[in-house]
């Protein structure tokens, strides 16, 4: 995957996906003693950047297989970008789905006319499943970041920041298995080489921290976390070589510390994030990026929250 890959991507998913908005705050730049610039994926279609990979995935599948349908594995957001884009492009989708779920999430998927098949995150081997799945099926298999397309399309996100924010000094990025990252990373260096990239997981979740400091993919027991999100065992295969040459560091947070950036982007710029989205904003207010007087920009990966669980979190 190189620039050239995100920028075709870019325009396959052209007049398809939005071209979210950048928004500041001139709380969070005093906060964090530097000029913020949050791309908000949030308002991205079904509510996440897993739309761009998803689309520009399947819309590079011949006609035969379109015609055999497609399946994945996902926590939610994955999950609803495959069943939207299915639905655009003609095909059926079936969606491996963790029995934890966020019930919302599963609606969205069932509502977007994919079927849902549930498991246990904390037993069952998702990839195990899936591949059984596509077999029996003969569907394609488009897992949620481990594909060159599918990297592809989450790394115009990156570029659509740099061309309508300008130069940054850094960017924040939100990591579960690399994917969001490594496209963007990607994106982010060839445009800026000397832009500081910096992942961003949840504390209970810190796979991509930990490989990076062994110098190898490690796995973690089954992470609990409130950002289901970013709660993976391991870097992907594809995603972990190309973060581990281009990005300079990993930071975390608890679920706190993504509770407080949650109220505080709805607080303070009325804008509601779900957990993962929020864990950029959330090392900014903790201070583990300190970068003074410089342009930090931040991925906000997605904002798929119901209003129960917003209210639970926040309350």
């Amino acid at each position: 995957m190189n620039l050239d890959d995100i920028r075709a991507a870019a325009g396959r998913i052209s007049g398809h996906a939005h071209r979210t908005p950048i928004l500041t705050s001139r709380t969070l730049d005093e906060r964090v003693g530097a000029k913020v610039l949050l791309k908000c994926e949030n308002f991205q279609r079904m509510g996440a950047f897993k739309f761009r990979g998803a689309y520009n995935a399947l819309s590079r599948l011949s006609a035969d297989a379109l015609a055999r349908g497609v399946c994945a594995h996902s926590s939610g957001n994955h999950a609803q970008a495959i069943a939207l884009s299915a639905a655009l492009l003609g095909t059926k989708a079936t969606i491996l789905m963790p029995q934890d779920a966020p019930q919302s999430k599963v609606d969205a998927v069932l509502g977007y006319g994919a079927e849902v098949q549930r498991f246990d995150r904390y037993t069952d081997d998702r990839e195990t499943l899936a591949e059984e799945l596509a077999q029996q099926q003969g569907s394609t298999l488009i897992p949620p970041y481990d594909h060159p397309d599918v990297m592809a399309g989450q790394g115009t996100a990156a570029l659509e920041l740099l061309e309508d924010a300008g130069e940054l000094d850094a960017l924040a990025v939100p990591m579960s298995g690399g994917g969001l990252m490594a496209g963007s990373a990607v994106a982010a260096t060839s445009l800026q080489p000397g832009i500081t990239m910096i992942g961003v997981e949840p504390s209970t979740a810190n796979d991509t921290q930990l490989s990076l400091a062994a110098g190898e993919r490690v796995s973690l027991d089954a992470p609990r976390t409130i950002a289901d999100g970013l709660a993976v065992w391991t870097p992907g295969e594809l995603t972990f070589p190309i973060n581990r040459k281009l990005v300079s560091e990993v930071v975390t947070v608890t679920d706190e510390e993504i509770v407080e950036a949650m109220r505080f982007l709805f607080d303070r710029m009325k804008i509601v994030v779900e957990p993962s989205g929020a864990v950029g904003v959330a090392v900014l207010l903790q201070g583990r990026i300190s970068l003074p007087g410089k342009r930090i920009g931040v991925i906000i990966s997605g904002g798929n929250v119901s209003t129960d669980r917003f209210r639970e979190l926040l309350g």
